[in-house]
C-alpha cells in the first residue's frame, strides 16, 4: 500500500510537468510552421511577382510538399489572411499571412491564432 501511494505521489508531481512539455513542444512547432509559411509566402511573390490564392498554390507551386498539419487542431486548417498585393497593378489581393486556427490561448497570454 505504501508503494502505491508513493508511486501516485510521484505521478501527480510528474504528469502536469509532461503537459507542459508536451504544450511547449506544440508551441514549438507551431512557430516553426507559421516562420516556414510565410517565409515561403515572401519567396513565392519574389518569385511569381504576386501573392500566392491559397496555400494550396504554395503545395502546387513546389514550394512545399504539402500543406502542415496544426499541432493545437491537428488538422490542415490554417487561418489565412489576405490583403492587396503590392506588386499588382490591377489592385489584386492574395495571401499575406497565415495563423492557427486553434481557439486556444499560448503560454504568453495570446491566443495562437493571433500568432
Amino acid at each position: 500500500m505504501i508503494v502505491i501511494t508513493i508511486i501516485i505521489i510521484l505521478a501527480a508531481i510528474a504528469l502536469p510537468q509532461y503537459q507542459k512539455t508536451v504544450a511547449h513542444a506544440r508551441e514549438a512547432v507551431l512557430h516553426d510552421d507559421l516562420y516556414k509559411m510565410r517565409s515561403l509566402i515572401d519567396q513565392y511573390a519574389a518569385d511569381k511577382g504576386k501573392l500566392p490564392q491559397s496555400l494550396d498554390e504554395l503545395v502546387t507551386a513546389g514550394y512545399m510538399r504539402e500543406i502542415p498539419i496544426d499541432p493545437f487542431t491537428d488538422n490542415k486548417d490554417w487561418s489565412p489572411t489576405t490583403g492587396d498585393d503590392p506588386n499588382s497593378t490591377s489592385g489584386e489581393q492574395g495571401l499575406t499571412d497565415i495563423h492557427s486556427a486553434s481557439p486556444e490561448v499560448g503560454s504568453d497570454g495570446r491566443p495562437y491564432s493571433e500568432w
